[in-house]
């Protein structure tokens, strides 16, 4: 796996992985929104995407039927520099039913204990707090 990643100016950067690039910005305009992702969201939704991917895959084996699956992955860091990730909470919202429910906590833990890569890279440094949701 190879990323090439290039200075745009200022704090702005591309990013490019097998033909696919983003856009990630450590600034702000004057009223303080984001110019882009910056790099600490980017691991968030990696570890959304990671997760995401294989609770799909779960589901899909299980038979459980759903057509929505959202997922909000929200950090707490640390105040001294660096500034880490001391815990990390993913909800899971998904319309399965009521019956199914137990299936889908079961995937999602799967997921963060045992199949994505990226939940055991920032396990090693951060608690992950995994929550099911149905909708």
């Amino acid at each position: 796996m190879k990323t090439y990643t290039t200075w745009d100016g200022a704090l702005a950067f591309s990013s490019t992985f097998d033909g696919h690039t983003i856009e990630l910005n450590g600034a702000s305009n004057d009223d303080g929104i984001r110019l882009g992702y910056s790099p600490k969201a980017l691991l968030l939704s990696g570890l959304a995407g990671c997760s995401g991917i294989d609770v799909v895959e779960i589901l899909t084996k299980m038979r459980v039927p759903f057509t929505k699956l959202i997922i909000e992955a929200e950090a707490e860091q640390t105040e001294e520099h660096p500034k880490v990730f001391r815990e990390i909470h993913v909800k899971y919202k998904a319309d399965v039913s009521e019956d199914d429910l137990d299936k889908f906590k079961r995937a999602i833990e799967l997921s963060i204990d045992k199949y994505c890569g990226v939940s055991a890279m920032l396990s090693k440094n951060s608690k992950i707090i995994a929550e099911a949701v149905q909708l």
